[in-house]
């Protein structure tokens, strides 16, 4: 059975989003609502980051009258900050958008965390695919868990979800209450991704909206409990989803990550110009596939060029976390499910990793991570 928008309105119509019976669609809150040829309805209601809680329950009614139509195989419906304070008041109309000379607003990483118990959420990002975000997002996330930290993984890649297989992770996450999924562990590590919740040959034909939402019920809708960190792989490039994950998260800063070349650089320069005028903090630069170690002799070879991306960090006045060479160590271990940091921690790649993680994690905080003695878990 074919599901129509009206159908979904006129079900959503039948929802209310404050004391005076002012419904969903009425209240100017509502985004577009987008049907999938797989009858997967997704939509996303506005609010402010100090809404968050209240509108909760709203969200949750939503997201079940349209489930209840009949032939709809799924819903994603997520709140959304898209910008500080943008959210009109309940029955009111929107408010127009900013004029062009408008300067940005802060963000969510200004006004505190909405995910409860999560400290720090950082975006590893790229202004391109290709060149290792997924490998160094997880192989960051080890090393900060090595450091005595509680950290979590998730991979909002949806169209390229790594992280299942850089984990070795398999099965479909449990859900413990409600909608509530409970993330998958490995390593010491929290993570979740959309790869395991589809099939694994599936392509994900989704529009940017329909992104942003399966994105935010993610983040939301996953039992994260107490973090120190909350590593997020993120596409790549600086289309609409990413513009929009950065708007509508806590984000506390990004990563961003790029190989020598010049081809790279510029992509990454416009990652970096993305979360700057999203207010977000650029925690740094890290340049990976840095130089080819030869398995045989162990010689470097600078294939992409060298030292791009620290000549780069500071043009930009960003802080260069560091370099990560291209070796068949990081390769092997990546394809096997295997992480060479958990996997070889007294490792010189594993080393690399370390330090990179320290560096991060004192521009986040501004204090060193070790907490306690470093903990690897092997599975």
């Amino acid at each position: 059975m074919a599901i129509t928008r009206d159908d979904v309105l006129k079900a959503l119509s039948t929802v209310t989003v404050d004391g005076g019976g002012t419904t969903l669609p009425g209240s100017g809150r509502l985004s577009q609502v987008l049907i999938d040829p797989g009858n997967r309805v997704m939509f996303s209601i506005l609010i402010d980051p100090s809404e968050a809680e209240r509108f909760e329950p709203v969200r949750r009614e939503a997201e079940g009258r349209v489930l209840a139509l009949p032939g709809v195989s799924s819903v994603l419906a997520s709140l959304t900050a898209e910008r500080a304070s943008s959210a009109p008041a309940a029955g009111a109309a929107p408010r127009p958008p900013a004029g062009p000379g408008t300067p940005p607003p802060r963000q969510g990483n200004a006004q505190g965390n909405a995910l409860p118990g999560v400290r720090h959420i950082v975006a590893v990002a790229s202004g391109k695919g290709g060149v290792g975000k997924s490998t160094t997002a997880c192989n960051l996330a080890l090393a900060l868990s090595a450091q005595g930290l509680k950290v979590g993984l998730l991979d909002a890649d949806i169209y390229g979800p790594s992280v299942p297989k850089l984990l070795g992770l398999s099965g479909k996450p449990r859900v413990i209450e409600g909608k509530i999924l409970e993330p998958l562990q490995a390593y010491g590590l929290k993570a979740m991704s959309i790869g395991l919740l589809i099939e694994p040959e599936s392509a994900m034909i989704w529009r940017g909206p329909m992104v942003q939402s399966a994105i935010t019920q993610m983040l939301r809708d996953v039992a994260w409990g107490e973090l120190d960190v909350l590593v997020v792989d993120m596409p790549p490039g600086t289309g609409d989803a990413q513009l929009t994950m950065a708007q509508a998260t806590p984000l506390s800063g990004a990563v961003i990550v790029s190989t020598p070349q010049d081809l790279a650089l510029i992509d990454a320069r416009r990652g970096v110009t993305m979360f700057r005028k999203v207010s977000v903090p650029i925690l740094g630069v890290i340049e990976n596939m840095a130089t080819f170690i030869c398995p045989n002799c162990g010689a470097a070879s600078a294939i992409f060029g060298h030292g791009g991306a620290r000549h780069e960090a500071e043009r930009l006045e960003v802080p260069f976390l560091g370099e990560i060479p291209l070796t068949m160590a990081i390769r092997e271990t990546s394809d096997a499910g295997r992480p060479v940091v958990a996997t070889d921690p007294d490792g010189p790649q594993a080393k690399v990793y370390r330090e990179i993680a320290e560096k991060l994690w004192g521009n986040l905080t501004g204090a060193p991570a070790g907490r306690a003695a470093p903990r690897i878990v092997i599975e």
